[in-house]
């Protein structure tokens, strides 16, 4: 048995951008930076930040493009993977990507982090491009579809 799932909460460093497949299947992406504050050697703070690729599907897609924003705080559940690239000028990175399998939303849409009034959490499934005919949930009642966090 194996598992790779990765969770993260930040914010999103772009807005949305949705595209759809040539069969017609909606993906969006948008990064994500995850903040870590640690002391250094001297005892100082210091702010490190990750970024994050993060791709969702279906109906996923639909409501991370329409609900989230550049600067918005998000919750995703998702599959870890990697690529290595080269950039032009031949320095080369590599590249941490998320297959999201659940986004929620922690800010509402004025930016209240209370999350009152926040939208609906994105609607889940476990796929991706390979998982034809695998249908997310239909929507409910949105106060119903956000999740409360245990933290």
């Amino acid at each position: 048995m194996s598992l790779n799932q990765i969770l993260l909460i930040g914010r999103a460093g772009n807005d949305p951008e949705m595209r759809y497949t040539p069969t017609g299947t909606p993906v969006t992406s948008f990064s994500l930076a995850v903040n870590n504050n640690r002391r250094d050697q001297n005892g100082e703070w210091t702010e490190e930040t990750e970024w994050f690729r993060v791709t969702a599907w279906q109906r996923q897609a639909e409501s991370v493009n329409q609900y989230l924003a550049k600067g918005r705080r998000v919750f995703v559940d998702g599959r870890l993977s990697t690529s290595n690239y080269t950039t032009a000028s031949g320095e080369a990175r590599t590249s941490l990507e998320v297959t999201a399998f659940r986004v929620i939303f922690l800010d509402s849409p004025g930016g209240d982090p209370s999350g009152a009034g926040a939208p609906p959490e994105a609607q889940s499934y476990s796929g991706g491009p390979s998982a034809s005919g695998n249908q997310p949930p239909a929507a409910s009642n949105p106060s119903e579809d956000v999740e409360e966090l245990p933290w």
